[in-house]
């Protein structure tokens, strides 16, 4: 995804039978893919690494996300003033309200995260206890 950019057409406006897409400030389409989706991939990653991660620092992933949202609103907002300097400083709103939506997304997920790491410890135990019944059964049969 981070390459899709390179596809864009060279242009200032993108028209297709669904939608139009100005550049904006940016030079050409190419330009403004590229800012787009530098600001949209990591975004997607980080997400799902916070709504995956069981780690107890997984909240200090809440920082760059909320940092990334802004940075994408300022790419596809054409009238900010200032691209990529302030973001810290006005994503801290920002991050309150990505921190809430994200924890509801976690908790309904964690349920379905917690299952699989329940799994495969079960998987783990039963090759552990087969191990042992086949070591107990050669013991039996050599005494």
């Amino acid at each position: 995804m981070l390459y899709v950019y390179q596809y864009l057409p060279d242009a200032t406006i993108w028209e297709t039978p669904l939608f139009t897409i100005k550049s904006g400030t940016f030079y050409s389409m190419v330009f403004y893919g590229h800012a787009f989706f530098s600001k949209l991939v990591p975004l997607i990653l980080l997400i799902i690494w916070f709504i995956d991660s069981k780690s107890w620092w997984f909240h200090a992933i809440a920082v760059p996300i909320s940092t990334y949202i802004f940075q994408l609103v300022s790419v596809i907002n054409d009238q900010a003033q200032y691209f990529d300097q302030v973001e810290f400083a006005y994503s801290i709103p920002v991050t309150a309200v990505v921190l809430t939506i994200l924890y509801l997304i976690r908790s309904k997920m964690g349920v379905y995260v917690s299952a699989l790491h329940l799994q495969e410890e079960i998987k783990l135990k039963e090759e552990e206890l087969e191990r042992k019944q086949k070591n107990f059964q050669e013991y039996l049969k050599y005494k």
